[in-house]
């Protein structure tokens, strides 16, 4: 009706007077009705969107309810402002890490759901779970990006993250531990000790974190509680202290008697698809079962025995209290002082479960809580030196097609606000902040501020990338760098000196293979070079650089799966089908002999003569761990008449030359160099004696003293039948392999072994053939071994095109 009366040009010619008050009114009428109608229905657009945006962690989780209904009552889920700013003793910033396949995830997706933050549980298999929320992740079943989630549990606030298991992802790992102040490692009952749970293991104990064992798959045939304990004593060289034992194992599995208070818990599943929510808890009588009785009996004597030893506090209250009967030994002083020995890391507390039949993750929770240590008992150098000014670590960074990059931070001092300026020590720029928020996995709630211990993500940092120092100005850091100067006895440093204190970031190694990307169309070319660059920022270990021969883009990464990964993320994040080279490896070269030469650079530029003449001496490093960073030093006559300014150039010129080599082009590395004598004219410039020193060493010290190729050797842990053994020995042995042991695992073998990289092209394509796909292995980095003279001969006419 609104529409006829306002489009009609003749309707006027037809209204009286009255007519036309009326018609003013009901316009002024219907005019309101329109203006309220569009306010409601922004509104509730609005809503809509602040719904979408609180849900939709849930609504990943519940395309197969169906299949199974495990479900919380609609509405029952907690929102994240309940968690917002605890006191800092209530803050856990914890890590689950294991060897792949040992339940991270499944884990992680337990935790929430009994948190109350999901609805409905996930599996990995559907590619459901909350912190696997990448298309690759879900589709191969594997946790490829580190993700943090936050959640509380009895009055604790947890900050989780899940880390990857493959060792092509280590890096992942190691950024994460960095900013975390204690860990779960996640066993697989069945296995015990895996090659990766090693690996993870020593990074943990470089970062000094605290631990927790979770003995995970207790339900799965062969699993072995026992075993599990003997293989982390033996192998990871630490004491274990039992908190838990099992009732039943495999099959049998149903629940686990806490050693600490004497309590038993009993999962009872009406049907397999009960959530574990429910459960049974009630101290363990004689009576119940006499076996179990003696044997918790036992065990707590010998947590009792093993604590005293390690903690003289226990150890005073034992024997002057308690010493005729443990048994009167109060939980409370026994759970202070495991807290105390955890905290100390002389030994780890052990806990089991089984995460995907949902038995046992309530118990390991309470003891996250109660063990893994608060943000103010870890002690840090570097925060006298801050104060209470701020001090934060950005240790990941993801970027979002709408914001941006996401910079995830965790505060060490201070604390931060949006829409404040923030220095980068690395950088050296000041960046403001737009936005903070609370991540959990690919979801993030906005936060007004950010007290100390706590981890959050950052929206509008454009230059800070894993490892920068962030503080709130200049003038604070140059403060620090002055305190720390006075800490370290009054010595005179540079500043860079003293930043190098302040600042902690990540070791990367370096990429074990590379191959060639190209884009469909030379229009392309700009566009994948930004995909390229945001995914370095995303992942150090990602290295991309430019062949100065033919001009091609060079990828370098981890191994297969990595560059794997990388190449559908181009494609699907980015939207380039790019076209990747075979697969090559990273060599090495280093020197045979000693060698001395000299060389000189006569130039005129302009009106300006450069006059250089450099005599080195190279010769090879004798050294366990190798490095492509050459040693440079001075003879002494050179030093005493060397300007300082003159050796940043000096240096500059050797390592340049060390990138790479002159017979392949690879990075040399294990090298001495000595400056014996160096005459510079007056007007020469730094560029040209970086130039004369880098040609002497490339064009005439490292070819004068012979060029040996290095490849990489891996350690190779295979997983095999009793069967299949003889099979996969074969095949090793024509791999050029080198078996170092055989080891028993239940049921089957483990051959750890040491093999080429170069040989293990396509080997799971061929183990699987092999074993009827019933073998596993894994591969990780050892050293770099000299190839013999028939081996480097036929690389080089491979490289050459002659082959």
């Amino acid at each position: 009706m609104y529409a006829s009366l306002v489009g009609n040009p003749y309707s006027r010619a037809y209204l009286s007077g009255t007519a036309l008050e009326t018609r003013a009114r009901m316009l002024r009428i219907m005019r309101k009705f329109l203006v309220n109608t569009l306010k409601s229905s922004s509104l509730c657009n609005e809503h809509a969107c602040f719904r979408k945006t609180k849900t939709r962690v849930i609504s990943v989780t519940q395309q197969n309810c169906s299949l199974r209904n495990y479900s919380s009552p609609p509405g029952d889920v907690k929102s994240l402002r309940s968690v917002i700013n605890p006191h800092i003793s209530r803050i856990r910033n914890i890590g689950i890490m294991a060897h792949i396949d040992a339940g991270k995830t499944t884990t992680t997706e337990r935790m929430l759901y009994y948190s109350g933050y999901i609805r409905t549980l996930g599996d990995v298999d559907d590619g459901d779970t909350v912190t696997d929320f990448m298309v690759q992740e879900r589709e191969r079943g594997i946790t490829i990006q580190s993700a943090a989630v936050t959640f509380d549990w009895k009055d604790y606030r947890i900050n989780l993250i899940d880390t990857p298991g493959h060792v092509d992802f280590t890096v992942e790992v190691e950024r994460c531990l960095r900013v975390l102040d204690g860990a779960v490692a996640v066993f697989d009952a069945s296995a015990g000790v895996e090659a990766q749970t090693l690996t993870v293991w020593r990074q943990a104990d470089k970062h000094q974190i605290p631990r927790i064992c979770f003995l995970n798959k207790m339900d799965k045939n062969r699993a072995s509680f026992t075993y599990a304990v003997e293989s982390i004593k033996q192998k990871l060289k630490t004491k274990p202290l039992l908190l838990q034992l099992p009732i039943g194992e495999a099959k049998t599995f149903r629940g686990l008697v806490d050693i600490v208070t004497k309590e038993q818990i009993i999962w009872k599943p009406t049907s397999d698809l009960d959530d574990g929510k429910n459960f049974e808890q009630k101290l363990l009588l004689e009576a119940d079962d006499p076996n179990l009785f003696q044997e918790v009996q036992d065990a707590r004597n010998t947590l009792i025995e093993q604590i005293a030893d390690l903690d003289d506090e226990f150890a005073e209250l034992v024997l002057g209290d308690y010493s005729e009967n443990f048994d009167l030994i109060p939980a409370d002083k026994l759970q202070s002082a495991i807290r105390r020995v955890t905290l100390a890391q002389k030994a780890v507390p052990v806990v089991c479960g089984s995460a995907l039949k949902n038995k046992g993750v309530q118990p390991l929770l309470d003891a996250i809580t109660m063990y893994l240590p608060a943000p103010n008992e870890r002690s840090y150098e570097f925060l006298q030196w801050y104060k209470d000014d701020l001090c934060a670590l950005a240790f990941k960074v993801l970027h979002d097609k709408c914001r941006g990059p996401l910079v995830f931070v965790r505060v060490y001092s201070g604390s931060l606000k949006p829409q404040s300026a923030v220095y980068n020590i690395n950088k050296s720029c000041t960046e403001r902040m737009s936005r903070l928020l609370l991540p959990f996995a690919d979801q993030q709630i906005e936060i007004p501020s950010l007290m100390p211990g706590n981890i959050a993500v950052t929206v509008g940092l454009k230059q800070s990338a894993t490892g920068d120092t962030i503080v709130s100005s200049k003038a604070s850091a140059v403060a620090a760098a002055r305190r720390a100067g006075r800490d370290a006895g009054g010595e005179k440093r540079s500043t860079s000196d003293v930043d190098s204190l302040l600042l902690a970031g990540v070791e990367v190694p370096d990429p074990v293979f590379f191959c060639t990307i190209e884009p469909p169309s030379v229009a392309k070319q700009q566009d994948l070079d930004n995909a390229l660059s945001c995914l370095q920022r995303e992942d150090p270990s990602l290295k991309v650089k430019l062949d100065p021969d033919t001009g091609q883009t060079i990828l370098c990464g981890m191994g297969e799966l990595h560059i794997d990964i990388i190449h559908d993320r181009i494609k699907r994040e980015y939207g380039i089908e790019t076209y990747l080279g075979p697969l090559q490896i990273a060599y090495r070269e280093t020197i045979l002999n000693a060698a001395q030469t000299t060389d000189t650079l006569d130039k005129t530029v302009g009106d300006k003569r450069h006059f250089v003449t450099a005599e080195l001496e190279v010769r090879p490093r004798l050294g366990e761990r190798a490095t492509t960073k050459p040693v440079v030093e001075y003879a002494a006559s050179v030093i005493e008449v060397l300007p300082k300014e003159l050796q940043g150039a000096i240096e500059n010129g050797i390592t340049n030359s060390c990138i790479q080599g002159p017979l392949l082009g690879f990075p040399v590395q294990d090298i001495d160099v000595t400056v014996q004598s160096l005459t510079v004219h007056p007007d020469t410039s730094h560029t040209m004696i970086s130039a004369c020193v880098s040609r002497c060493m490339q064009k005439q010290a490292l070819k004068k003293a012979g060029i040996q190729i290095l490849e990489p050797l891996m350690n190779l842990e295979i997983t095999v039948s009793e069967d299949h053994l003889s099979a996969a020995l074969a095949d090793l042995a024509q791999r050029r392999g080198s078996v170092q042991e055989i080891q028993t695992r239940q049921d089957n073998k483990v051959v750890v072994a040491v093999v080429p990289l170069a040989e293990t092209m396509g080997y799971s394509t061929v183990l699987r053939s092999l074993t009827s796909g019933s073998a596993t292995f894994t591969l990780e980095l050892a050293s770099y071994q000299a190839l013999n003279s028939q081996e480097q001969s036929a690389l080089l006419q491979r490289r050459m095109g002659l082959v």
